[in-house]
């Protein structure tokens, strides 16, 4: 095992920031961040996954996820937050969301797949992250308020379009043994 972190927990509530990493830190290295600024200087190419929270007096979550992808790093963003999410978060370039409270349970469940979801090829890793999206809207808004909404109709679409692409890819595959090939190929070209 490195020492190098492989997750990020950033929160402004210094309590929760420290147990979420306890609670990660037997599965794999953790290392926490208080503000924006300090999950900016913490980030490397180490780093898999963020657990970000979006209210933060300073630099936000979201602009500190709007930095990540910035510049490039190659990690899974999930926002753990007690916002309650709405329209903006189509654009946003997180992979999942979980609002808080959060138990251990699904904490630990949720980094184990996105982790998971780091060996997949990109139009995979969209597909999840954009069903992640549509789901959560669905469970927090009306649906009349979905239909009128022209965001979430493009969301739906782009949906469609990506299940398409995955079902192609994923049925070419025959056996365990194809999937893990394909993954590691995949791996090495990005």
């Amino acid at each position: 095992m490195t020492d190098e972190p492989e997750v990020l927990v950033v929160d402004d509530e210094a309590r929760l920031a420290d147990l979420f990493a306890a609670w990660l830190g037997t599965e794999r290295p953790v290392a926490a961040a208080y503000n924006g600024e300090q999950a900016l200087e913490l980030m490397s190419d180490s780093i898999e996954v963020v657990l970000l929270d979006r209210r933060m007096p300073g630099l936000s979550g979201d602009e500190v996820l709007q930095t990540i992808r910035e510049e490039g790093y190659d990690c899974r963003v999930v926002m753990v937050t007690a916002v309650d999410p709405d329209f903006d978060i189509i654009e946003m370039g997180f992979d999942d969301y979980l609002v808080k409270p959060v138990s251990k349970d699904e904490l630990l469940e949720m980094v184990k797949n996105v982790s998971t979801r780091s060996d997949y090829k990109t139009d995979i890793q969209e597909y999840y992250a954009l069903v992640s999206k549509k789901a959560l809207l669905e469970s927090e808004k009306a649906d009349r308020e979905l239909a009128d909404h022209d965001e979430y109709q493009e969301l739906c679409a782009r949906v469609d379009e990506l299940r398409d692409q995955v079902d192609e890819t994923v049925s070419g595959m025959s056996s365990h043994d194809d999937f893990v090939g394909a993954f590691q190929d995949l791996q090495g070209e990005n």
